[in-house]
C-alpha cells in the first residue's frame, strides 16, 4: 500500500505566502513516494489539532504541519498522545518559527522546507513535553515576562518581526512582579521569589539561540531556568547577559536539568500563567514531564543551512542596541 500524507497548513501564516507555494510542496511529496493531500485550518478552536488526530487515526504516515508556531503546537498535541504517532514534517511560515530554527530547517523558503523529506538521512526521534494534558514542542514558560506573548498583536508580530516582542517587552517590565512558588524538580525543590520559569526543549527560545545554549533535543531533559531576580534594573541586565549567552552561573537565576518539574504559587492569590509554545495553556499549579524521544520528525541532519541561521538585519540592529542601552544604564547606576 502506498504510503499517505496530509499537509496541514495556516492559509493566513506568513503573509498567506503558503498558498502560492501548495501544488509544488504536494508534488515534492509525491515525489518522495507519499499519496499526498491538503487540509487548510479556519478559525474554529483546534482546528489543525483535530483534523491531525483524525489523519493519524486513519493510519496516515506523514503529517507535515505547514504554518507558525501555534500551528505546529496543535498539530503535535492532536498526536502526541495516541498509540500510532506519524512521522511528522514542518514548514515553517510564521514570525520566529523556533523549532524549524532548532531543527535547521529553511525559515524563509516553503519549497527548501518541504524538500527535506527527499533527502537520505532526515529522521529522528525527539523529546516533547506535557503539561497537564497538553504537549509541547519549544517552551513552557510562567511569569510575567512570557506574559508579553499574548499582549504583541499578531499584526503587528507579521510586520515587525522580533522588534514587536522588544517593544512590548520594554513596556512590560516596570510591571515585573515576582511571586512565592514551590518548584519540585527531580527531587530538588526551590521555594522563593520567581518572577519567570522556563523549561526548554530546544536552544530556540523567541528567536534566541544564546538562552539555553546547551539544550538536547532528545536526551529526556527539559532545561529549566528561574529566574528570580525582580527590580527592573536586574531584569534588563539579565537580559541583555542572555542574548550574549552569559546567563548560565548569574546569581540570579537557577539553571537545571530536570525530566519532572512541577510549579505551585504559594499564595493561592497569586496567578501564574503558563505559556505552551507560545500560546495560553493554563494555570499553576501543574506538573510537566519531558516524554524522552516521543516523536519521530523530519530535519535537516546532513547540513545546517545559512537561511535557517541567519538572523534579519532589524533583530541584529535591535539586540545590538538593547544590549548597548542596558550597559550605559549600569554606568549610570555605577556613578
Amino acid at each position: 500500500m502506498r504510503k499517505r500524507a496530509r499537509v496541514i497548513y495556516n492559509p493566513t501564516s506568513g503573509r498567506e505566502a503558503l498558498r502560492s507555494d501548495l501544488v509544488d510542496i504536494l508534488s515534492i511529496y509525491e515525489q518522495a513516494g507519499y499519496e499526498t493531500s491538503a487540509f487548510a485550518t479556519t478559525p474554529a478552536p483546534n482546528s489543525a489539532k483535530n483534523e491531525a488526530r483524525r489523519a493519524a487515526e486513519e493510519g496516515f504516515d506523514l503529517i507535515v504541519a505547514a504554518g507558525g508556531d501555534g500551528t505546529l503546537n496543535e498539530v503535535v498535541n492532536g498526536i502526541a498522545g495516541l498509540k500510532h504517532r506519524p512521522t511528522m514534517a514542518i514548514i515553517p511560515a510564521g514570525t520566529t518559527n523556533d523549532y524549524a530554527r532548532a531543527l535547521r530547517i529553511p525559515r524563509d523558503d516553503p519549497i527548501a522546507a518541504a524538500k527535506l523529506i527527499l533527502r537520505k538521512n532526515k529522521k529522528f526521534k525527539i523529546d516533547i513535553g506535557q503539561a497537564g494534558d497538553n504537549y509541547f514542542m519549544n517552551i513552557a514558560a510562567g511569569g510575567t515576562l512570557t506574559e508579553l506573548t499574548y499582549d504583541v498583536p499578531s499584526q503587528m508580530k507579521s510586520l515587525f518581526g522580533y522588534a514587536a516582542y522588544f517593544a512590548k517587552g520594554a513596556e512590560l517590565l516596570p510591571r515585573v512582579k515576582p511571586v512565592d512558588v514551590d518548584i519540585k524538580y527531580d527531587g530538588q525543590e526551590y521555594r522563593g521569589h520567581a518572577s519567570t520559569l522556563f523549561l526548554a526543549l530546544t536552544n530556540s527560545v523567541g528567536g534566541f539561540e544564546q538562552i539555553v545554549p546547551d539544550a538536547s533535543l532528545d536526551d529526556g531533559k527539559f532545561t529549566m531556568i528561574i529566574v528570580k531576580k525582580n527590580s527592573l534594573i536586574d531584569m534588563l541586565s539579565l537580559m541583555a547577559k542572555a542574548l550574549q549567552g552569559k546567563n548560565i552561573g548569574d546569581p540570579g537565576i537557577i539553571y537545571a536539568k530536570a525530566t519532572d518539574v512541577e510549579v505551585t504559587p504559594l499564595n493561592k492569590d497569586d496567578r501564574i500563567m503558563i505559556n505552551l509554545d507560545g500560546e495560553y495553556g493554563g494555570d499553576a499549579p501543574m506538573k510537566f514531564h519531558d516524554l524522552k524521544q516521543h516523536l519521530e520528525v523530519i530535519a535537516n541532519l546532513d547540513e545546517i543551512p545559512d537561511d535557517a541561521i541567519t538572523e534579519s538585519p532589524d533583530f541584529k540592529r535591535v539586540e545590538k542596541d538593547f544590549v548597548e542601552g542596558v550597559g550605559k544604564i549600569n554606568q549610570d547606576q555605577e556613578m
